[in-house]
């Protein structure tokens, strides 16, 4: 079994998730590039090794069974354990003009696609890897949410939080129970979970529109994922601290 220090990033293709496997390449780590789209994957994977990463590609579609264990099985052969992973792959799902999701008019078929992908698919990536977490002296998993999914600044309409997302909103919310529900699991473990708000980051998933780069929404997570044993865990953070449920 190596000695270096593997992570798995999901959606890592670009944006965000890239610059969270860069941030934790250039910390010493072998980084998995998990990522649907093999053009992009190879591509993102080429410019983190020109950079001096050691990263490898993992063909991974969070929302397919065989993917996923064809995934788990691959890092088992490269590298026997996993000593972090970053939960990345989300999607909004299809908007109204101006970013809208009317839960009123909510087309179903979308909120199961949104629901399948931003937390089904973490549950199925996250218990596929387990037996590999278990194996490292220090196992983090990060899911990198939203503030969107904060139910207190959701309610206060003081706080100017965006237009209504009535699927991606909720399932980030999901997904925050998620962890708090594995942190009670791996409370007697060595396994630190917690979730990552990475704030309005212009990428191609917000139209390019927000102030942070997708270096700066990378550092809280990449922050989670490297965290010092007895560090926190089952909360949600972002940059400035703790996000409110």
């Amino acid at each position: 079994m190596s000695e270096t220090t593997t992570a798995l990033v999901t959606g890592a293709n670009k944006g965000i998730g890239y610059e969270i496997a860069a941030g934790l390449g250039s910390l010493g780590y072998r980084v998995g590039v998990g990522a649907r789209d093999a053009t992009r994957r190879e591509t993102a994977v080429g410019k983190l090794r020109a950079a001096g990463v050691d990263a490898f590609g993992v063909p991974l579609d969070v929302t397919d069974d065989q993917s996923v264990t064809e995934a788990t099985e691959l890092i088992e052969r490269l590298a026997g354990r996993l000593d972090a992973l970053v939960n990345n792959a989300g999607i909004s799902g299809e908007m109204d003009p101006g970013w809208v999701q009317d839960p009123t008019v909510l087309d179903l078929e979308v909120l199961r696609a949104v629901v399948d992908t931003n937390v089904m698919g973490v549950v199925r990536v996250t218990n596929a890897m387990l037996p590999m977490l278990r194996r490292s002296a220090s196992p983090r998993i990060v899911n990198v949410s939203s503030s969107v999914g904060s139910l207190t600044r959701q309610a206060d309409p003081d706080i100017e939080i965006g237009p209504v997302m009535a699927a991606y909103a909720p399932s980030k919310s999901f997904l925050n129970a998620l962890t708090v529900q594995y942190a009670r699991q791996f409370a007697d473990t060595n396994i630190l979970i917690n979730a990552a708000c990475p704030g309005l980051v212009a990428t191609d998933f917000t139209g390019f529109h927000g102030p942070r780069t997708p270096e700066q929404g990378a550092t809280t997570a990449i922050r989670l994922a490297t965290l010092p044993d007895g560090g926190p865990t089952g909360s949600f953070f972002e940059d400035d601290g703790v996000v409110p449920w």
